[in-house]
């Protein structure tokens, strides 16, 4: 039986007019970009780049620890309750896994406000000086919401481009890594650089405006059929991603040179809001993308209709029986051969007929679910499918792969994550004015996006061309962030200035490499969860390092040097540690976890070497095509042979059953 679908050969296609301008400033075109998918990147974008407050932290913690009289291990505890709910997404996935982005985003837009509205509040004086339990509770409502926003907006991004999961990660993560030079910025325009206190007040109701703004344009996006051409045509293009990567390397060259500037000349307040302007203007450039892109597929579907007008008949399909060749059933026709051209009503009657038949998914594995039967999760939890199918939360949580990432994870993101929650007071105990010490918090927020957008862009290309794991480069970052600990615990003259790059380079990096990782291994269909999952690692690793290793050293360093008297110092002043030796031990003891943490990660490596040799990416292109597309994402004539053999076969086997 052979089928022809080609059709009759169409005419030369004709040309498309219009003028572009009057295009885009029709409302239909309007409505095309707010509700593609290229919007969502974008408005995306603007969520992540006012969702890293807690980067931030080492701008204003001194005024807390003065404000409410703490030492040194209070306010690392402090500092842990804030990366705690900045990495407890569990609850946000379970929510995002039931209900729209849009519920997670508002919940998170009232939790940052609610949060860090009561510690401006309490650190100001207008409410009585709350104890520490409340203050912990504040600051973990509103670093919570960064997790919401992450799931969101960051998660619906990944599954509406999971071929180009790794560049996605890395753009978006790389503007959270922006965001803290940029609060500094939008801090010194709005209310001058004055108090700190300014500055809660601002990271309290900026992100919660920007959620309420972009709340509705956030959704899934059915993954689009694949064009005749062999891809998924201008929607789900990779060309509109580097096209953000070039504005977001512009935005970070102007916020490094603001930083410099600032440094070496005194602005006033008047020139803070001058140099805003370029800031906000290249914030909102990605929108000229968004709408470049749209039109480029307003084009592509226009192409599209013309092609389907110019051949309007449908195609024909020739059934050709031999009845007298071998094989042949009992009630075959008596003549050799015969050919029957079908006609158009039967034609169409056979085209959605069987398509119906071929799109029939199979009935889905024991370990495809687990919100619908705990019963059945558990007891499959223990039998996971192979790596790159979608996982169970259970299957994933116990499985090795998830455990060595998650030890790896916690040496090397707690290790990096305590020099930047520590940096204000490490400058200021080695000595550095309190103008270096905001360069340092800016410098690592700079370099931290430089990490993220480095690890996802790099990751990918390095993956698709050479098949290189991305274990390996997070083994990488993690040797090269042994060395900005070094220079920390060493304390040479003037080396913070190239630590801080280090470091802010490393922890921007561990992230974009630890989220693909796990929706690689592990799947996208529970990634919402897994994904806050893994980020877990981090505020175990703060609490290990920070406030048992880092702050506990730091006070028993305090106090030694208090044991002596000093110019008759006495109260808030006795908690202070100058010298070197505040944080040596500290360090080397975190580049030593570190360096386990880059073994553990050799042992990832060597588990997934396989895995990542292979074309992780193909049941994208060649089968399962992802969520809301129907089976592959093909059109039927697209199908390779042996693919309509094998569903033959299994049609075949379902009417015997």
């Amino acid at each position: 039986m052979v089928f022809d679908a080609s059709g009759s050969s169409s005419p030369a296609t004709p040309p498309l007019s219009g003028n572009p301008l009057g295009v885009i400033l029709t409302r239909g075109f309007a409505r095309q970009v707010l509700l593609g998918r290229w919007f969502t990147v974008f408005a995306s974008l603007l969520i992540m780049a006012a969702s890293g407050a807690t980067y931030i932290f080492g701008s204003y913690s001194g005024t807390l620890k003065l404000s409410f009289g703490y030492d040194q291990r209070t306010l690392n505890t402090v500092s842990f309750f804030k990366d705690l709910g900045a990495n407890l997404g569990v609850f946000s996935g379970l929510i995002n896994e039931v209900t729209p982005p849009w519920v997670v985003l508002a919940m998170g837009a009232g939790m940052n406000l609610f949060g860090y509205l009561m510690v401006y509040l309490a650190v100001s004086g207008r409410t009585a000086r709350p104890p520490l339990w409340l203050v912990c509770l504040y600051f973990f409502v509103g670093a919570n919401s960064q997790s919401f926003a992450n799931t969101g907006a960051l998660v619906t991004c990944v599954k509406n481009f999971p071929e180009s999961r790794g560049v996605v990660l890395g753009i978006l993560k790389g503007f959270v890594g922006l965001s803290g030079a940029v609060y500094t910025q939008l801090y010194l325009a709005l209310y001058g650089g004055v108090d700190a206190e300014s500055l809660i007040l601002l990271i309290a109701w900026l992100p919660a405006a920007v959620s309420v703004v972009f709340v509705h344009t956030i959704r899934y996006m059915p993954y689009p059929r694949r064009r005749r051409g062999g891809g998924g045509g201008q929607e789900t293009s990779s060309d509109p991603f580097f096209c953000f990567l070039y504005l977001s390397i512009a935005l970070a060259c102007f916020l490094l040179v603001m930083i410099v500037v600032q440094k070496q000349v005194t602005f006033s307040r008047d020139a803070y809001g001058v140099a805003a302007t370029p800031l906000l203007i290249l914030l909102l450039m990605p929108l000229g993308v968004v709408v470049k892109q749209e039109y480029k597929i307003y084009r592509e579907r226009q192409l599209d209709a013309a092609l389907r007008a110019a051949d309007p008949t449908p195609p024909t399909i020739t059934v050709v029986d031999d009845g007298g060749a071998p094989g042949a059933g009992a009630g075959a026709p008596p003549s050799s051969s015969s050919a029957l051209q079908m006609s158009a009503a039967a034609t169409d009657d056979t085209t959605t007929k069987k398509p119906e038949q071929q799109q029939q998914p199979p009935p889905p594995p024991p370990s495809s679910s687990c919100l619908g039967s705990f019963g059945k999760c558990v007891r499959t939890m223990f039998r996971p499918p192979a790596r790159g199918e979608d996982y169970t939360i259970l299957q994933a949580l116990v499985s090795v792969d998830m455990l060595v990432l998650f030890v790896a994870t916690i040496c090397g993101v707690g290790g990096t994550l305590t020099a930047i929650d520590n940096m204000g007071q490490i400058g200021e105990s080695l000595g550095y004015p309190s103008k270096s010490i905001n360069t340092f918090v800016s410098l690592i927020s700079i370099w931290n996006y430089a990490g993220r957008v480095t690890a996802g862009y790099a990751s990918e290309a390095v993956l698709v061309r050479y098949r290189v794991p991305r274990p390996v480069l997070l083994t990488g970052v993690l040797v090269l962030a042994c060395a900005g600990h070094v220079l920390i615990a060493l304390g040479v003259p003037q080396s913070l200035y190239a630590a801080s790059v280090v470091i802010g380079f490393c922890f921007g990096a561990q992230w974009p490499l630890v989220f693909a990782i796990i929706s690689e291994v592990f799947g996208l269909k529970y990634y919402s969860t897994l994904y806050n999952f893994g980020g877990m690692a981090s505020p175990v690793g703060s609490y290990i390092l920070n406030v048992r290793v880092a702050g506990r050293l730091y006070d028993a360093a305090a106090a030694r040097q208090h044991n002596a008297p000093r110019d008759g110092a006495g109260g808030k002043h006795d908690k202070l540690c100058l010298g070197v030796e505040c944080y040596k031990r500290s360090f080397l003891i975190i580049t030593a976890a570190t360096v386990l943490g880059a073994l553990v990660s050799l042992v990832l490596v060597w588990r997934t070497w396989r895995f990542y040799r292979g074309d992780i990416y193909a049941r994208f292109r060649d089968g399962d095509g992802g969520e809301g597309s129907g089976k592959d994402g093909r059109l039927p004539v697209d199908r390779r042979p042996e693919e309509e053999e094998r569903e033959k076969a299994a049609a075949a086997n379902g009417r015997k059953a």
